[in-house]
């Protein structure tokens, strides 16, 4: 949707980035690699963003950092509208997840919840093909501009960490969390 209306699938990519990492500073080089493009474009998006104030770049060590400027009058419109397509680009992502196999409790926290402690930002109980699971993100990880990090377990593993009072589960199940799918009644 974004592609279509900003012309640039490369400048969208950076603009969800960065819209979503306003306080972060990034070089081109590591650029190129969160939102996997060549480096000729996203210098020429780059060059784009920082001619109409949305970016600040600072030359340190030899390497050029470019940052979101906070105080540039569309900011706060540009940011809301990032977040909305983020909205879109979570539920398809939930939608081809849940699609994929037989899921008893899902998840998502870490990253869809702004909690950047949590050690990882998916939760399944279920099964799915780890290979289908594993394209499926690598598909998506670009869409994010980060790699989601998750955690699958069948529901024998994961009884049987209940039972045992594992530690990293109820960490899971004790941090900050959005509920998709509870066949297991955890929130009740």
């Amino acid at each position: 949707m974004l592609d279509h209306l900003f012309g640039s699938r490369t400048r969208v990519k950076l603009l969800r980035l960065l819209l979503t990492h306003p306080h972060d500073e990034f070089f081109v080089r590591e650029l190129t690699r969160r939102v996997n493009e060549h480096i000729n474009s996203v210098r020429r998006e780059l060059s784009h963003l920082e001619k109409l104030g949305l970016l600040k770049s600072e030359t340190k060590q030899r390497k050029k950092y470019y940052r979101v400027d906070i105080d540039f009058s569309l900011y706060p419109e540009l940011k809301a509208l990032i977040l909305k397509s983020r909205l879109t680009l979570e539920k398809q992502f939930i939608g081809r997840l849940q699609d994929m196999g037989h899921i008893q409790h899902l998840t998502l926290m870490g990253y869809f919840v702004d909690d950047m402690s949590s050690a990882v930002d998916i939760f399944i109980v279920g099964s799915l093909p780890k290979k289908h699971l594993k394209n499926l993100l690598e598909e998506f990880n670009t869409q994010f501009g980060r790699e989601l990090r998750y955690t699958l377990m069948s529901s024998t593993e994961f009884n049987y960490r209940k039972d045992v009072t594992d530690k990293f589960l109820f960490t899971l199940l004790n941090s900050p969390q959005v509920v998709v799918v509870d066949k297991l009644n955890l929130k009740s």
